[in-house]
């Protein structure tokens, strides 16, 4: 198989997994490089997965920014970036010359909130953050109430007996919002995320000051240290409208989108 060939073959199956990668072109060579000019490579995770732009330190450089670019550590927020690298000052090489490189982020992963319940205010605050860049995940045991939700390409639902098992899935930039049947059902899917001592983006649960007081008492007595367990804020939402499920969903977004934007 000819070599464009793999690698476009090569890419469609990066993009086809939904994984972060990103794709690195060497698209001007000036000097002693180590490469033509379209050279190409594809990078995951794990590094490199194809091609190459040369080997050696011009292409661990690359390898470390398209890395830091899918992990979000890079000082390149964008998920496109043209660099130019002079071989002897910016990389450490001996011999002269420059590389000009394009980065492009695929699949770069979009502000993912995690929803526990599928009831009356869940129905509205999914159906409120569907429109935005987001992605939404809902776990309910109550596979009823998940059908009742729309079909979009930015939600997936999830039906387990037992919710609290999920939260070993949960990663530290994650936005989770408990709002199930009650606080005995709230109660275990706290406990073990900070039994796991997950450290999460934002962590609310749906309900009163004194709920919370409940909450932090019951989780103190089941083991959980007094110095965690008032670590959710709750009640959720900013100050703002009546008791109406399509009102709470709005104040809740409007706080997520003020904790997101909080931390940018």
């Amino acid at each position: 198989m000819h070599y464009a060939n793999k690698f476009v073959e090569r890419l469609a199956e990066l993009d086809q997994s939904g994984e972060p990668f990103v794709a690195v072109t060497l698209v001007e060579a000036v000097g002693s490089t180590p490469q033509d000019v379209g050279a190409k490579m594809l990078v995951d995770r794990r590094g490199l997965s194809f091609g190459t732009v040369g080997g050696g330190r011009v292409e661990q450089k690359a390898l470390a920014l398209a890395v830091a670019m899918i992990e979000g550590t890079s000082e390149h927020s964008s998920r496109a970036e043209l660099v130019q690298w002079n071989l002897q000052r910016d990389v450490g090489m001996t011999c002269g010359g420059s590389v000009r490189l394009f980065f492009e982020l695929f699949n770069a992963r979009r502000w993912h909130i995690v929803i526990f319940g599928a009831g009356h205010v869940a129905q509205a605050l999914i159906r409120c953050l569907l429109p935005l860049d987001c992605h939404v995940t809902c776990i309910d045991q109550r596979q009823e109430w998940l059908e009742r939700l729309p079909l979009a390409p930015n939600l997936k639902t999830i039906c387990s007996a037992q919710p609290e098992q999920e939260v070993d899935a949960l990663r530290s930039d994650d936005y989770v919002v408990c709002m199930t049947m009650g606080h005995r059902t709230d109660r275990p899917i706290l406990a073990r995320i900070f039994e796991q001592q997950k450290s999460l983006a934002y962590l609310g649960v749906i309900g009163s000051q004194a709920k919370r007081k409940i909450l932090i008492r019951e989780l103190i007595e089941g083991g959980v240290s007094p110095d965690i367990a008032d670590g959710f804020t709750c009640p959720i939402g900013l100050q703002v409208g009546t008791n109406h499920p399509g009102e709470i969903a709005i104040s809740i977004v409007a706080q997520l989108i003020q904790e997101r934007d909080r931390v940018r």
